[in-house]
């Protein structure tokens, strides 16, 4: 058998027109290219103008993969990503295919790379405990308490909710924080391609999607999103971490005016592609090109 090649991973900040640029280089690698969605939220069925989901018209006959998983209503986590990413990119492979990841959320893509911490099964009872104390001291008691075993832990958080709750389960049954369990290795070797805009041009994508997205029945989407999962229930369930759907639900709701709700949801983003910038150099590694030179990098890596 000859060796397995490095898996191409395409990754950028969010509205900087990956998916447009990763299904024209499918496209030109040829119809052996099929795409592996890495983003923690367009894997739920039905939150699609609010997660920028790519259509089917957009995907232009280019097969991808990972998108309208599961239910808005079950979980899904970086594990279970992991096991259905390698899955399906040992899948491509069989078929003589070339797999390319493609996708912005970073704890995703590097769990992916680097391999799933070996952490044990979760609690229960410990797990209820944490919750109660999150409804009552709040997130930044929690953080807190994970601060001061290992402050680059607590970092690693992002104001998760949901990955605060399991850190501090596992330090109180373990008496070790994620990080700290040795990694599971990963089935594959990748080959990371990263791009980001110019601040003001990535600024103005994003108010320019943000508009977009708001009067093309996001507050509806995020209406249908409430009506089967309580927003305000604890600890905050995992579809409304996705950014905007708040905002998005005020304005259905009469409470936010659109202008109000654009404005924040578009600060609220630039300051997450920050973030994001941020991850993909420190975490993974990442040199952030222009998009034409990712483009010529990812093409080099498909034919």
């Amino acid at each position: 058998m000859p060796p397995v090649p490095r898996i191409p991973i395409l990754t950028a900040p969010t509205a900087s027109g990956k998916s447009a640029l990763a299904v024209a280089a499918a496209l030109a690698g040829g119809p052996r290219v099929e795409i592996i969605a890495a983003d923690a939220f367009t894997v739920y069925r039905g939150l699609d103008v609010g997660t920028a989901k790519p259509s089917p018209d957009e995907r232009q006959g280019v097969p991808h993969h990972l998108l309208d998983v599961v239910e808005v209503t079950e979980p899904y986590d970086v594990a279970r990503f992991v096991a259905d990413a390698e899955r399906m990119i040992a899948e491509i492979l069989r078929r003589d295919g070339i797999p390319l990841v493609v996708g912005g959320t970073g704890f995703y893509l590097r769990a992916l790379i680097r391999g799933l911490p070996s952490t044990p099964p979760s609690d229960p009872e410990v797990r209820a405990a944490v919750e109660a104390d999150l409804a009552t001291v709040g997130l930044d008691a929690l953080l807190a308490q994970i601060a001061a075993v290992d402050p680059a832990e607590e970092r690693r958080m992002e104001r998760n909710p949901r990955r605060v709750v399991r850190a501090l389960e596992l330090l109180r049954s373990t008496g070790r924080l994620p990080g700290h369990f040795p990694l599971h290795p990963p089935a594959f070797a990748y080959e990371v391609v990263a791009f980001a805009r110019p601040v003001e041009e990535a600024a103005e994508r994003i108010g320019q999607r943000t508009r977009a997205m708001l009067r093309g029945g996001w507050p509806e989407e995020a209406a249908w999103l409430a009506a089967r999962v309580d927003p305000e229930g604890l600890p905050q369930p995992t579809v409304w971490q996705a950014l905007g759907y708040r905002e998005a639900l005020a304005v259905q709701r009469g409470t936010r005016r659109l202008e109000e709700a654009e404005a924040s949801i578009s600060l609220a983003t630039r300051q997450y592609v920050k973030r994001q910038a941020t991850f993909l150099r420190t975490q993974l590694g990442a040199a952030l090109e222009t998009p034409e030179d990712a483009a010529r990098q990812l093409h080099s890596l498909l034919v």
